[in-house]
């Protein structure tokens, strides 16, 4: 198939965002009709989970909008970590929404409810995984044609809720089977455990990007072989690399003959310019010519812990 431009890719990320938000809301819906009529606390943690999802599907779509805008003036970086910012509030709410969880469940084992009706629990969730399976194979699709990371991650996030809707199906099946109604108090613990950790890792990815943390190790490496695979291109050092949210941004050192007229020197940076960007579309590049062989202060040298050197 043809490769999608601009328009069709924003459109294609826009239907899987909104299918996203529209999905939680129905979810939400069911089951807090479920945990009505089947008083099911596994039921309830999913609802809350489902809960989180609407606030961080909702925010997310949000942020992509607001991180697609130009670069301005006043933001000459562009807008790309409001993603980031995002992902600082969504895991506000979904840690929230596990110790809520974890409370309730406190509460139901100091004061145990009536028995649950599990067939009705069970109804809810299988419908519920029906939707949220084809919500992934169409979030799939628009990850694939669109390579967007935060579709991809809506994506791994609604496949770990497939899991756990799994594990609350067999833990209604067995209270159904076995009348061991503390089974559900169980699986909601263990919904709840994964909204914590989910809390834990969107802070964790949202302050790499804010902080600005270094590329990872296989991408600064290729960074360097295409450089140096490069004709005339003697060296390169003080490499640096960020994440802005929508694309990433290089800056990086060349080392050319330094009898090279400045012309020629700019027109070879700028062929390394075009084949970062080959492999890195969208990658802002920023390059400094430097002569081969000439002695400096070196931001690798001061990182390495080495001696710094004196321009000569």
């Amino acid at each position: 198939m043809p490769s999608l431009n601009l328009k069709q890719i924003n459109r294609l990320k826009k239907q899987a965002a909104i299918g996203s938000i529209v999905l939680a809301v129905t979810l939400i819906a069911i089951k807090s009709l479920g945990v009505f009529y089947s008083g099911s606390l596994s039921v309830f943690s999913s609802m809350v989970d489902s809960l989180s999802d609407l606030v961080a599907s909702s925010v997310t779509f949000i942020a992509i909008r607001f991180s697609a805008r130009p670069a301005s003036s006043s933001h000459r970086y562009g807008f790309g970590k409001a993603e980031a910012l995002s992902a600082l509030v969504q895991s506000a709410f979904i840690g929230g929404s596990g110790f809520f969880i974890i409370y309730d469940g406190i509460n139901r084992i100091l004061r145990p409810h009536p028995q649950i009706h599990s067939e009705t629990a069970i109804a809810v969730m299988l419908v519920s995984l029906v939707l949220t399976l084809c919500l992934i194979v169409f979030q799939r699709y628009v990850a694939a044609k669109t390579g967007s990371r935060a579709i991809k991650a809506d994506s791994a996030h609604y496949a770990v809720d497939v899991v756990t809707n799994l594990s609350i199906i067999l833990t209604l099946l067995a209270v159904n089977i076995f009348h061991i109604d503390w089974f559900d108090t169980a699986a909601a613990f263990l919904v709840a455990a994964y909204l914590l950790w989910s809390s834990y890792r969107l802070i964790l990815d949202a302050l790499t990007m804010i902080m600005d943390k270094e590329l990872g190790e296989d991408i600064r490496e290729n960074i360097k072989k295409i450089v140096l695979s490069c004709e005339h291109i003697q060296g390169l050092h003080d490499l640096r690399t960020r994440d802005l949210g929508s694309f990433y941004m290089f800056e990086l050192h060349l080392e050319l003959d330094g009898s090279l007229p400045l012309s020629l020197a700019h027109q070879y940076s700028d062929i390394v310019e075009q084949e970062l960007q080959k492999a890195y579309p969208h990658a802002q590049i920023i390059i400094h010519q430097d002569p081969a062989g000439l002695r400096e202060n070196r931001l690798d040298d001061q990182i390495d812990g080495r001696c710094s050197l004196e321009n000569k």
